[in-house]
């Protein structure tokens, strides 16, 4: 058996129906706020400040990030050195 309900409800219907906060206002504030500062050129506005504020303050610079991954692949390196070395002391 195959049952089929068609609604027709806009999402602001659909939105208080389930009971979800509106958050409109919010979003055109934040937008409104976001405007401002990037018609008076601030700074911390641009992509690249936003991707860094999201990034750990110790990971913030790509030196970092390349110095973090060079030190986990000299470190995985060494423990497979030792357990290549460990495993031919025992023949």
């Amino acid at each position: 058996m195959k049952i089929t309900i068609d609604i027709d409800a806009t999402p602001e219907e659909v939105r208080e129906f389930f009971g979800l906060p509106n958050l409109k206002p919010l979003q055109e504030e934040f937008v409104d706020m976001l405007r401002d500062q990037m018609k008076s050129g601030m700074a911390g506005t641009d992509a690249l400040n936003w991707m860094k504020s999201l990034w750990p303050v110790q990971l913030q610079t790509m030196e970092t990030v390349q110095k973090a991954f060079f030190e986990m692949l000299s470190a995985s390196e060494k423990t497979a050195d030792a357990h290549k070395t460990s495993g031919r002391s025992r023949e």
